[in-house]
This record gives C-alpha cells, structure tokens and sequence, in this order.
C-alpha cells in the first residue's frame, strides 16, 4: 500500500477508504468530479480531514483519457481502488445513457491508462444489484449474473466483465467487491436510512414502497472498509477474483423502519407507494469466499451502525 489512487474520493465510501490508506501509510491521491448528485459542499466536507492529513485530490472526471493518463503517469500508484461511478438503482432509470457512460466507459479508461502507467493491482467496485432477483439464498459469487433489473445493474455486470478482460489481457491482479447496501457517517443524501431518519425524526411521512417485505443485507461502513484493504492485500494471490462484502444478516423494509424508528426515538408516518421499477425483491451475501479469502468478518450489527449514523448526522445539523 505504498501509493495508491483511489477514484470517487470525496463520496461516502471513498473518504472513508482514502481515510483507512493514511492509516496505513500509504500516499494516497484522491480523483473526484464531485457529481451533481448531491451538494458538492458535501463532499468537500467527506474529504477535508484526509487531505488536511497529507492526501492530495485532483478534479477529473475518468472518462477523460487523456487526463487520467496524465493523472496515472505523474502519480505512479501501485495499485487503484476505483470506487467512482453513477449510483442509485431509481436514478439509473431516468439516465441509463449516463449511467453507462460514467460506470462503463469511465471503467475502462481507468483500467487502460493503469495498464500503461504499470499499476500492479485494480479494486473495483461492484454491487450486489448485479444479481438481480436471484432466487438463490443467499447470493454467491458463482451464481450468474447475466439477468440485471436496472441500467445500474446492467453497468456493474459490464464492470466486471471489463475487470476480467484487463485481467486476463495484461495480467494484473483485479478485485471486483460487490457492495451489499453501505450505510454509516457520510452516507448519501438520497439513500434510505440517512432520508428515513432525517424524515422520522421531524415528524414527516416516509415513502414506504411496496408491502415492506424486501430485505436488504445492511452493511456499515466500517466493515466495507475492511474488506477494500483486505482485497488490496490479498488480490495478488488470486489474480482476477470477485468477493461479496456485506453483512450475512438481512432485514426487511418493515424491520428497518422500526429499527430507525428505536434509534431516532420517534414513530414513523408512511407514505405508502407501490414497488418501484428496478428495485429487488432481496439482498443476502454468501460470506463463506471472502471469510476464507480475505478474512472478511463483519462486527456491526445493525442498531449498532444506526446509532453511530444517527450521532453522525446530529452532530453534522
């Protein structure tokens, strides 16, 4: 972890990556366009305490080649934790051409001007939306993955099978992480338990979609953090590998509510709506290749992760 170029630095997940490398030691260089999805104030606050510690962050956008060659050739990282892409399941819907844009094309710059900058290992960021309504419990790494409910999915799935190709092309060590629901300190503003909180808490109705039946594998933040630095060591051994990062405990929309509804110490009003288009029926992460592999062992437990999210969020109003 000698140096390292961690793309989608100022976001939720990023920072707090970006974060975990200085700890380590590691000279990191941070890469953002600080997206429109939501304020760039935001960011700028997600990020200020990493680069007040030594981390240096660019503006860029990493669909541009010619600047992420220039970015690759004048930093040298060893290894890039690409973590930048469009997010959001609902989102994706209204801007599929974009989303393939920023998650795809972006992707593969990333990956080409690595490859010709001599970067030794890629991260990447996956999701477990690549798994679309699998009937299988819970998701595994081998099952298929060719059946994604959104653009957002279907951008991930070619994610993916752009890290493969790099992979086998160039022979350099890549990880795809798929992402099970992250939550905790920083989390976007448009993500459900920062919007439910935020709601409860002032006494306004929450959109509460479908019957409240579909689960997510809730994972805090903390412990994705530990599976991104256990791959970057790790992915040398394997060279192309795919690891689920999530929790292995999933909970319903109904449970989440009233899990919030402890937390913020306030009833919840519903805004009842149906299913949206896009969205899956369940998340569940197979942990059993990342416990074997990486060492992954989630420790928060879902009140746990609340209650520091909800601490986070007073203290930031």
């Amino acid at each position: 972890m000698k140096s390292v170029m961690v793309t989608g630095a100022a976001g939720f997940i990023g920072s707090h990556v970006v974060e975990a490398l200085l700890e380590r030691g590691a000279r990191v260089v941070g890469v953002d366009n600080f997206d429109t999805m939501y304020e760039r104030a935001l960011k700028e606050r997600n990020i200020a305490q990493a680069v007040s510690r030594g981390a240096t962050l660019v503006e860029a956008d990493i669909t541009d080649a010619g600047t992420m060659r220039e970015l690759m050739q004048r930093h040298a990282p060893e290894t890039v934790v690409h973590l930048a892409a469009k997010a959001g399941v609902r989102p994706s819907q209204r801007d599929p051409a974009g989303y393939a844009h920023t998650n795809v094309t972006g992707t593969a710059v990333v990956l080409a001007e690595g490859a010709k900058a001599g970067v030794k290992r890629c991260v990447v960021a996956s999701s477990s939306s690549v798994y679309g309504n699998n009937e299988t419990l819970p998701f595994s790494e081998t099952d298929r993955i060719d059946r994604p409910i959104s653009p957002y999915a279907a951008t991930k799935v070619a994610t993916e099978a752009l890290c493969f190709t790099h992979w086998h092309a160039h022979q350099t060590p890549t990880a795809c992480l798929r992402f099970f629901t992250v939550y905790g300190p920083r989390q976007r503003p448009d993500l459900a338990i920062r919007k439910f909180m935020r709601w409860i808490s002032a006494g306004e109705p929450i959109e509460f979609y479908g019957d409240g039946s579909a689960s997510r594998d809730y994972t805090f933040i903390d412990d994705i953090v530990a599976g991104v630095l256990a791959a970057i060591e790790r992915i040398d051994d394997h060279g192309y590998r795919v690891w689920n990062l999530g929790s292995d405990a999933p909970v319903t929309l109904r449970e989440l509510v009233r899990a919030i509804e402890r937390t913020v110490g306030r009833e919840a009003q519903l805004d009842r709506k149906p299913a949206q288009v896009g969205d899956v029926e369940r998340t569940w992460a197979d942990l059993k290749r990342a416990r074997e592999e990486l060492a992954y062992a989630p420790t928060t437990d879902l009140l746990t992760g609340l209650a520091k999210q909800w601490a986070w969020m007073r203290a930031e109003d």
